[in-house]
Parts: C-alpha cells; sequence; structure tokens
C-alpha cells in the first residue's frame, strides 16, 4: 500500500471513528509494512515522513469530532444548564462531555453511515481510490453542516477569504464552510441557553427581594434559590425536556 493512500485512509478511518466502531461491519485492518533498504538515507527520511503525517491526522481527530458534528452545540448548552442551576460542579465536567458525545454520536449516525456506505466499504473492496473515498465521506458531512449553518455567516467567511462567490452550495468549500459553521452553533447554543436561563433568572430575583424585604442582606440569595430551582427542573423533567429539544434541533 502506497504512503498516500495509507495516509488517506487513516484521514477517513479517525473522522468516523465512532461509527466505524459501533455500526459499520468488521472490517480486516489493513497490512502495511515499512522496508527499510537501498539508500539508507532516503528510508529514514520517507519513515520519518510517514510517522509524521499519521501523528498529525491523529491530532486533528479530537477536533474534527468536536467542530464538524453537532457536539459543539450540545456541550455548550449542557454547561449553560449547570450555570443556570448555580449548582457550581454538578453535573461534573466528564458527565457533561461524555452525554454530548454519545448524544453527538446518536444525531450523527445517518450521516456516519452515509459515509460508512457511500466512502468506507467501496474503499476496503478497491472500488474507489482513496481520493474518491474521501471525497465521498465529505458530501454528507457537509450537508450536514450546510443544514445547520446561517447564509450570514457564510457570507462573512466567502468575503474574508476572498473567494469567488459560489453558484451553489456544492461550490462551498470546507475552509469557509466549517468556521462558518461553528460560529453558526455557538450563536443557537447561546440562544437556547438564554431560554434556559429565563425562569432560573426569575427565581433569584424572586428570592432576592423576598430576602431584601426581610432584611435578611447577610443571607446569600443563592442558598435559598438552589433548592427552589433544582425542584423547579425536576418538576418539568429537565433533562427529558432539553435533551429533546437539542436532538429534534438537529432535524
Amino acid at each position: 500500500m502506497s504512503t498516500k493512500r495509507f495516509i488517506l485512509l487513516i484521514a477517513i478511518i479517525m473522522m468516523l471513528l465512532p461509527a466505524v466502531c459501533a455500526w459499520a461491519e468488521p472490517l480486516p485492518l489493513p497490512n502495511v509494512s515499512l522496508n527499510i533498504g537501498g539508500n539508507a538515507d532516503q528510508s529514514k527520511a520517507s519513515t520519518v515522513v510517514q510517522l509524521l503525517l499519521i501523528i498529525t491526522v491523529l491530532s486533528l481527530a479530537p477536533a474534527i469530532l468536536m467542530m464538524l458534528t453537532s457536539f459543539t452545540r450540545i456541550v455548550v448548552v449542557l454547561s449553560l444548564i449547570r450555570h443556570a442551576l448555580g449548582t457550581q460542579q454538578m453535573p461534573p465536567n466528564q458527565i457533561i462531555i461524555g452525554l454530548a458525545l454519545f448524544l453527538s454520536f446518536f444525531i450523527m449516525t445517518p450521516v456516519w453511515m452515509q459515509v460508512n456506505n457511500n466512502a468506507l466499504k467501496p474503499y476496503y473492496e478497491d472500488r474507489i481510490t482513496g481520493e474518491e473515498a474521501l471525497a465521498f465521506a465529505s458530501e454528507p458531512i457537509k450537508s450536514f453542516m450546510l443544514k445547520q449553518t446561517r447564509e450570514k455567516d457564510l457570507a462573512l467567511f466567502v468575503k474574508i477569504s476572498k473567494e469567488k462567490r459560489p453558484e451553489n452550495p456544492d461550490d462551498i468549500s470546507l475552509t469557509v464552510l466549517i468556521p462558518a459553521f461553528v460560529i453558526s452553533e455557538l450563536k443557537t447554543a447561546f440562544q437556547i441557553g438564554f431560554l434556559i436561563y429565563l425562569p432560573f433568572f426569575i427565581i433569584d430575583i424572586v428570592i432576592a427581594s423576598i430576602l431584601l424585604s426581610m432584611g435578611m442582606m447577610m443571607l446569600p440569595p443563592i442558598m435559598i434559590s438552589l433548592p427552589f430551582k433544582l425542584l423547579l427542573f425536576v418538576l418539568v423533567d429537565g433533562w427529558y425536556l432539553i435533551v429533546g429539544s437539542l436532538v429534534q434541533s438537529f432535524g
């Protein structure tokens, strides 16, 4: 297997690692051998270059998972919920990140299945080249991002990049689409967070006003309002409503 083809294969697998592990059929791993012989200097240089490229691809995998999926919106909203409740570090960061990851896997399942069927399987069956597999893999991900990206954000990065105005969505490059998608997700997450904050903010104001009228100015309002906010969140089944709304927002 050539170095270029192997690097492309690693890039696709790392981008779709959760889907491959959970939903794809078992696929044989390619046999890769690095033969060092002949000119020692050229072989050592080739080996070093391959290792550097593989390490670079592996280091980009977390960024790909966070920036090209629904993870950003979910983790921001869940963090804002914790701040709105005023529970400090409850739930812990590990719980929030883990829940955001598994919700992202759930939301991205149709996209990853398309990538598996259109890119990975044909590539393993030697029906398409590595370049074609990478192109087929990016199409459903690009379509998902376009649905969640605002035209205003796309226009901003097209203007900054000084690229030619695209005639249709297929002409938009990933270098423009990815940052536009991320800031669109952040804006949507903060809009959802604002709506979540409102009822808890009202409870804080009411409790603070009551304590002030009773002359209990030395008692922190958060100590009194926290049980009421938790009670409200449990009574309305907050996790059910928020998680359901988050998942449906990507429909």
